[in-house]
Parts: C-alpha cells; structure tokens; sequence
C-alpha cells in the first residue's frame, strides 16, 4: 500500500526545502518612515531581520564596523597658544562656523564650533561636535605673583623675590603715574626704587601716646602717634604702588597691573603686595585677545557657552 502524501505538479520537495532555508536565513527589510513627517529623517531606512533571534539588525552599525574613512568631522582639538587656535579655526572654519568666550577671570576659554547651525531659519541644523579648544593657560610668572598676593614676607624674602621677577615689573607711564596717584592718593615707584627700597630699608619706630582731658565733663582721650624713621633719622615715605608688565596667560598678550604695597614694621620689617583688581585687568585682556580672534578668522565671535551635545 502506497502511503506517499501526493505533491502538487511543481511543487517537489527542493522547493519545500528552499522555502524553509529562506524562512531561517536573515532577510533585508525596509523601514517605512514617512509617517513622522521629519525632515531631519530619510522617507526609510534599510535593516536585516534576525529570524533566529527575532530581531532587527541595524545596517549602518554592522557597515560602520568596517568604515575605512569617517563620514564627519568631530571631536575638540586642544591649542595651547592663541596664535594655535588662530591658526586652527583658519584651518577648518566653515562658513557658519563661530567662536564662544568664556571670560571667567579665573579660568577663561574660547571654543570654536567649526560645524555650528546655520544662520537662516529653515536651513537645518548641524551637529556642533566638531571643536577648537583654547583654556587660556596660566603664565608661570602670573601663577607665581598670584600664589604670593597678600602673603607677608621678611625683608630678605621680599629683596629676593623682586630680583628674581625684576623683567615683570615696570616704570609707570607719565598718564598712569598721574591717574593712580590722584585716585590712591600715594606715589607710584619705578622698579630701582622698588629693588633699593625691599634692599635697604631701616626703619625706626616712635611712639608717643597724647593725653587729653576736658575738665568739666571729665572726659578724656588717648591717641597713640607712631612715626616711622629711616637710618638718617629722617621720616620715610614708602611708595604705596608699582606696576606689574606681564603676560597672565602662557605665551599671551602682557597687560599693565597696579600693584598695592604694604609694609609693617614692629620688632622686624614684614612686606606684603597685593594685586589691584585682577578679575578686571584678566578680563580686559581676555576681551582683547577675543578680538583678534575676530579680526584673523573673521568668524563671529560670543562671550558665553555654545550649546551641550548628545
């Protein structure tokens, strides 16, 4: 007795076989997406289904395994030196490119976005991942002054740390030595003042106390009157500022900073100096580099932060 089921003409088992090798093999698919209506999205995107496991595998993340080349520009280079970062922004700008300037005194920065948005609605967007960084690094001479201000030191200590910085300090112009004399109403000193003065000075204190009383109230007061004296005997008058010339960031443009002077004397003499204003003078100088940022790339130039990528 014959019990083969019958096949259909056309229909052997080869084709029932191939039938079921498809059903197990991985297949391209295409994914429908014109119904989000996105702009920023293609009409579909290809895929391969995963029978075995049920699954979509992504076309592009299996492609990118084996790219040979990227597809963008991204990623932030870091420059040391503003002239580098000139440099680099010329080198990749695009024509939507700009610079960001964080002026934050105590750690300013420029970033520039070569692939930022573009100006005019309607034209898309960019990703803003690729970057120049330049955080403004710190001067080894302007860290030195800063680690110092307001530090008190002995007489030898003070010499010795002006004559290691002598090329940071510098005479005042005729219009400064006028303006810092009429607002502090002190001297300004040039820098052999300065050098002779942390030298040589002797120092001797008078003190005498004045009594005097009202006699019909009874009331009285007492005032201490401290003179200082120099060697010769002579009131000394101790210049109350002088002037720094120097470049707060490494390699960067020098800026001219009013210095106030302190001594006090007792049993020996302490000195201390004390930076006028630093936030201001660092700033100043950070707005000034950001305009020739401006003027050698000819890319717009904001003082704040470009927006966060994903």
């Amino acid at each position: 007795m014959d019990t083969t089921t019958p096949v259909a003409p056309g229909f052997d088992a080869r084709f029932i076989a191939d039938l079921g090798a498809k059903a197990s093999q991985a297949q391209d698919v295409n994914i429908n997406l014109e119904s989000l209506k996105d702009a920023g999205l293609p009409t579909q995107i290809p895929a391969i289904w995963d029978p075995k496991n049920a699954a979509l595998i992504s076309v592009q993340a299996e492609a990118e395994k084996y790219r040979l080349a990227p597809k963008a520009r991204r990623g932030t280079a870091k420059a040391l030196t503003l002239e580098s970062f000139i440099a680099l922004v010329n080198r990749h700008a695009t024509d939507q490119s700009v610079v960001f300037a964080d002026t934050t005194w105590t750690k300013p920065s420029f970033t520039a976005v070569i692939d930022y948005h573009p100006v005019m609605p309607g034209e898309g967007a960019s990703f803003g991942k690729h970057r120049v960084l330049y955080d403004f690094p710190l001067s080894e001479e302007w860290k030195k002054w800063v680690e110092m201000d307001g530090e008190p030191m002995s007489q030898f200590d003070f010499a010795a740390f002006l004559e290691d910085r002598i090329s940071d300090l510098s005479s005042p112009l005729d219009a400064e030595k006028a303006e810092l004399e009429r607002d502090f109403a002190t001297t300004v000193a040039n820098p052999a003042e300065l050098i002779l003065l942390s030298r040589k000075l002797h120092v001797t204190v008078e003190s005498k106390v004045t009594n005097a009383l009202t006699l019909q109230s009874g009331a009285g007061q007492i005032q201490w009157e401290e003179e200082h004296k120099g060697a010769d005997g002579k009131p000394i008058t101790v210049p109350g500022l002088f002037i720094l010339n120097i470049a707060p960031f490494f390699m960067g443009e020098k800026a001219r900073i009013p210095v106030r002077l302190r001594y006090r004397a007792k049993t020996t003499i302490t000195w201390s100096f004390h930076i006028y204003r630093p936030d201001v003078h660092v700033t100043e100088r950070v707005r000034g580099d950001l305009d020739i940022v401006a003027k050698k790339t000819s890319k717009p130039t904001f003082e704040g932060a470009p927006e966060m990528t994903a």
